[in-house]
């Protein structure tokens, strides 16, 4: 699937392309499953002008799962036939995940295991390493996630319903912290409890600040944040050194927080992007992620709270419109569903 100008989902149409080969340090993946974020069709809608994308065509979706078909010069040939999750693959380049196959560097190509779900693989790039990184970049938060890192600490995870929420108190929940979640309505609270959020609280309805700090009083560790439009109540329940972690937002959007009471708390506002995430950040980010899903302890599907919406490669178009609408759960594309080895 090819988008060559910019604009509505419909600019996304099929098109039959030569298999791109790999080159030195690049690896040839026969893609299962496409992973839908926010990022993908942001990119797709660009800044309404209806220009080109920078290469004159993309191919759209950063994060997918399949089989690697092909190596490049440099790239070990242990890695021919193995199954893997892909990320960032549209980032400044053209192939990304919508096609039967994408070419990306051999580090963007992270091994997925001989079980895990090609669905899970496709939900991990975008959603989990932003979430990792939201988790870890307060002072005094552990840089690594995994069983018992984050025992006597409590995380807010604001909007825990989303993708990136969902990950969040998935990751937090296996690290053993207390994870609080708000939501907006009671279906919504239990994708969040089904998830592993301890206390699940509907900001319609409930004050978020006085059920936090009945919970914790002396205030959370950690907030993992998806609207400014929060930036008062976070203030409100930081604890002493406590870090809200901002990823999401629109143009125009600004941030106003009491000076004073954050400087008495040493606290940390800390804005994030996966694609310029320092790189040892992210080289740890993908370490753990890879380590929760061997320990089985992330998924997704209904039982996670992570209801798949799944479309045909042809349909992609569809995928980036339900994403755009706000779909709850995760948009993946199913392109096959069981991508045979090839002599590459």
């Amino acid at each position: 699937m090819v988008y060559r100008k910019t604009g509505r989902p419909s600019v996304i149409a099929a098109e039959e392309l030569d298999v791109p080969r790999p080159g030195p340090g690049e690896v040839l993946v026969r893609m299962a499953v496409s992973g839908v974020n926010p990022t993908d069709w942001k990119s797709r809608a660009g800044d309404g002008s209806g220009t080109p994308p920078p290469g004159g065509w993309q191919v759209p979706n950063h994060d997918g799962a399949g089989l690697i078909v092909g190596v490049g010069n440099g790239v070990d040939r242990v890695l021919m036939h193995k199954r893997v999750w892909v990320w960032e693959a549209a980032h400044q380049r053209p192939w990304g995940t919508a096609a039967q196959y994408t070419v990306v560097p051999a580090k963007q190509a992270s091994l997925l295991g001989p079980s895990a779900p090609y669905e899970l693989g496709a939900a991990l790039g975008v959603p989990f390493l932003t979430a990792h990184r939201c988790l870890t970049v307060g002072e005094t938060m552990p840089d690594r996630i995994d069983p018992g890192s984050f025992t006597g600490r409590t995380v807010l995870v604001q909007g825990g319903a989303g993708a990136v929420g969902n990950a969040a108190i998935q990751l937090a929940a296996w690290a053993d912290a207390t994870v609080i979640a708000t939501v907006s309505s009671q279906a919504k609270a239990q994708l969040a409890a089904a998830a592993g959020a301890n206390h699940v609280i509907n900001y319609k309805q409930q004050d978020v600040a006085t059920e936090v700090r009945k919970i914790v009083p002396r205030g959370v560790d950690a907030v993992v944040e998806v609207s400014v439009t929060n930036a008062a109540t976070d203030a409100a329940v930081l604890g002493m050194h406590g870090c809200v972690a901002l990823y999401a937002g629109t143009a125009g959007d600004e941030v106003r927080v009491p000076l004073r009471p954050m400087i008495a708390i040493n606290a940390r506002w800390q804005f994030v992007l996966l694609y310029t995430v320092p790189a040892v950040a992210k080289a740890i980010a993908i370490e753990d992620v890879s380590a929760a899903v061997v320990d089985e302890a992330i998924a997704v599907g209904d039982e996670v709270g992570l209801p798949i919406h799944r479309f045909p490669l042809e349909r992609t178009a569809e995928a980036h419109a339900a994403v755009e609408a706000g779909a709850i759960g995760k948009v993946v594309v199913a392109i096959d569903d069981d991508p045979a080895p090839s002599n590459g």
